[in-house]
């Protein structure tokens, strides 16, 4: 079951974009439905992490991005859960959910550096010791990318298979993809190189690889440029499943993308 927040449907600057989505989940038929008490659309970073034996995690969210916005920040425990019949373990390690980017198994996850800066109390090692057995995942380390107000992993890379993830394709030599590239070579992850493009200010518009994949499916955000023909048919080579164009733009244009706005529970 797919989940997201009711703010998609309530507010106006994300009916269009939503109602695209939406309509495509439907006419594929995948099952979703919409949860009330979140303050904002981001659902991936405010719900829990489930790990490969079905445990829920539950981790704090207080993004340092949102040390101004306070009201912005969404306590599941205390607004969404009560909704849930969802048996959670909470954890006081500060970390969004956009920040895990699971590999088909779950037994490897992707966690950009940001996790660091956000949890200064704690040594790099205990941190990342304490992370690996509540994800029960073997964790990869990338650099997170400067620009990015979030720092999350799941607009830098996405898992293909165990060893193998997309990256957003940099022109650069010495680029910010090439870091990511050498740090997960070697954690014994190869790198595929995947279409996007740059937007201006804290825009996802160009963000392909933030799409939301299903058991069969990958709904891919699309924003009417040009490169929406390469980057599907990029996807199509890469991945073993149907792939579902979604235009995306007034979701994209606030700063995330298709995963970002979706939890799912299996």
């Amino acid at each position: 079951m797919l989940y997201f927040s009711s703010l998609l449907k309530t507010n106006p600057k994300y009916s269009l974009a939503a109602k695209n989505l939406f309509s495509a989940l439907s006419d594929s038929g995948e099952e979703f439905t919409l949860f009330d008490g979140a303050k904002d659309i981001w659902a991936r970073d405010y719900m829990p992490v489930e790990t490969r034996s079905g445990q829920s995690i539950s981790f704090r969210y207080e993004p340092g991005y949102l040390a101004d916005d306070p009201q912005l920040r969404t306590d599941f425990k205390a607004y969404i859960a009560p909704h849930f019949a969802l048996p959670v373990t909470y954890s006081d390690i500060n970390l969004d959910g956009g920040n895990v980017v699971f590999s088909p198994s779950r037994a490897k996850a992707v966690i950009t550096d940001r996790v660091f800066s956000e949890n200064p109390e704690y040594d790099k090692n205990s941190l990342l010791s304490e992370l690996e057995k509540l994800l029960e995942a073997e964790i990869a380390i990338i650099p997170s990318l400067k620009s990015d107000m979030t720092g999350h992993a799941d607009g830098v890379v996405r898992f293909v298979n165990e060893n193998t993830v997309i990256g957003n394709t940099s022109p650069y030599k010495n680029g910010y993809e090439q870091k990511v590239k050498r740090a997960l070579e070697k954690c014994g992850i190869s790198v595929l190189d995947f279409p996007y493009f740059d937007s201006k200010g804290i825009s996802a518009v160009g963000s392909y690889l933030n799409f939301l994949e299903t058991e069969k499916r990958i709904f891919l955000p699309v924003f009417g440029d040009a490169q929406d023909e390469t980057a599907v048919k990029r996807a199509e080579e890469v991945f073993d499943k149907k792939i579902i164009p979604v235009n995306i733009n007034g979701i994209a244009e606030e700063g995330g993308g298709l995963n970002c706005i979706s939890w799912e529970k299996n």
